[in-house]
């Protein structure tokens, strides 16, 4: 990893650790109540500081204080939140144009982008993409796809699965609360059947098992000569990072070929480096009929795309894929330029290094906290599930107490999971290794401090230091 390449980050943003305030400090606390007067509750906040700057590896918040990102805006900002490729091509293209819909009069950055899908995602057929503006418009698109040219409309989805927040996403995301509570009737024709979970599944089940377990529910129950789609995450993301067992995949791939149905990748969230490939599903060599990206394409621009066979995409009616903003020009000029830093910086190299540094140091939290039941991920796509000791039931207030304890100390790390046991880490991709460090050992110290429980009463517990002195480190991570 090159935390420290001016591809990569800002120089006078100095990569430590800060507390300068509490968290959330008092500027932080006023916005805050600004937000309650004026910002829906329907919208969450993990951790209610505001941000200032971010760059590399850090959150630099209204306060001053300098945080450790392991969010990446949930896996957004693999090449951080101001990579200077980025802000440079957003700039140029900012000061040119910044929308003419490209449904109207063409340019371009759009075309561009999708030779680089072309050329990047799996497989060496003819493809072609369509772009849109947010990982839920383009799963959305990839169905509809899907069904148009297959002439079916069965979708099958997976236990675990998250595809988005739209009235047929959320049919296909299988948690109810926050997604889908109050918001039904879902769109029809949308079938759940069981994910391959190696921690939850049965000893010795392999991934060939476990879709062999899959397919007869899916022939069972919905009937092979329906399904026009096979929908799944390579590595599921808001389901808790689950790993599907190996074989579990191509094993489907392989039924949709024989079927007839299109096997769709969500590479919404591991896509673009974050799993050690370019994509996830190059792990087992599967080459997806259609590919859906979003989130870490574009540096933090909202784009995200479906790519997939020629025939298959061009069997859409012209005019039946689009939107207004879909594509635009700014969000593709950021891409471009993303991919660009990916390329140089060898991004899935880096997450690859990641995994080197983190998967030890979490195992060894396992060996020293039983509550630690699971240790899970790829690359840069990591997470530990909390449970019980001694049982496999879900601890989702263990892991919300231990999120909470990293927040305090100035660690952003995310939470995840069915049941909101798993705390799961995203930190981009040009993080350097010190902070990477220095971030593994903020998690130790919280989760110590949850298992020694509450501090005394007139005792505090400890924090982070006030201030740290800038550290100064090349790291090829």
């Amino acid at each position: 990893m090159t935390g420290t390449s001016a591809l990569a980050r800002p120089s006078d943003l100095a990569q430590e650790r800060r507390l300068l305030t509490e968290l959330p400090g008092p500027r932080s606390r006023e916005l805050l109540e600004r937000r309650r007067a004026a910002v829906s509750d329907g919208v969450g906040t993990t951790f209610p500081v505001f941000v200032e700057r971010a760059g590399g590896g850090v959150l630099l918040d209204v306060d001053g204080n300098s945080l450790i990102d392991f969010g990446s805006g949930i896996a957004v900002t693999s090449v951080g939140a101001s990579a200077p490729r980025v802000v440079e091509a957003v700039q140029q293209q900012v000061a040119a144009f910044t929308h003419t819909c490209f449904m109207v009069t063409p340019y371009e950055p759009y075309v561009r982008v999708c030779e680089r899908l072309a050329e990047l995602t799996p497989g060496d057929h003819a493809k072609k993409s369509a772009l849109f503006n947010s990982g839920a418009e383009a799963v959305e698109n990839a169905v509809k796809i899907a069904r148009h040219a297959t002439g079916r409309s069965a979708v099958v989805v997976f236990d675990h699965a998250y595809h988005g927040r739209t009235n047929l996403t959320m049919a296909l995301t299988a948690k109810d609360m926050p997604y889908k509570r109050g918001f039904g009737p879902f769109a029809p024709d949308v079938h759940r059947v069981p994910m391959s979970y190696p921690y939850r599944d049965e000893p010795g089940l392999t991934g060939e098992q476990a879709a062999a377990r899959a397919i007869a529910a899916i022939e069972s129950a919905v009937g092979a000569e329906r399904v026009a789609a096979v929908l799944v995450e390579p590595v599921q993301g808001e389901g808790g990072f689950i790993v599907p067992a190996p074989g579990f995949l191509p094993a489907l791939a392989e039924w949709c070929r024989r079927s007839g149905a299109l096997f769709v990748a969500d590479e919404v969230q591991t896509g673009f480096c974050r799993t050690g490939a370019w994509f996830a599903c190059e792990a087992e060599g599967v080459v997806p009929d259609l590919i859906v990206t979003a989130k870490g394409i574009a540096g933090g621009l909202p784009l995200a795309a479906v790519t997939g066979r020629a025939e298959v995409v061009d069997a859409v009616h012209t005019g039946g894929l689009g939107g207004t903003y879909g594509g635009n020009p700014v969000a593709c000029a950021a891409a471009l330029a993303s991919i660009e830093t990916m390329r140089e910086l060898d991004l899935a190299g880096a997450a690859r290094r990641i995994e080197e540094v983190f998967v030890p140091r979490l195992r060894a939290l396992a060996q020293r906290h039983p509550v630690v039941g699971d240790v899970r991920g790829r690359g840069a796509m990591l997470a530990v599930e909390l449970v019980r000791p001694g049982t496999t039931e879900p601890d989702p207030a263990t892991t919300s107490a231990v999120a909470k304890a990293c927040h305090a100390r100035g660690l952003v790390v995310l939470t995840a999971g069915t049941h909101g046991d798993v705390l799961r880490f995203l930190p981009p991709l040009v993080m350097p290794e010190h902070l990477l460090l220095e971030g593994l050992d903020v998690l130790d110290e919280a989760f110590d401090a949850v298992a020694q429980g509450p501090a005394p009463a007139g005792v505090q517990a400890p924090a982070a230091p006030a201030q740290q002195a800038p550290v100064q480190q090349q790291s090829t991570v």
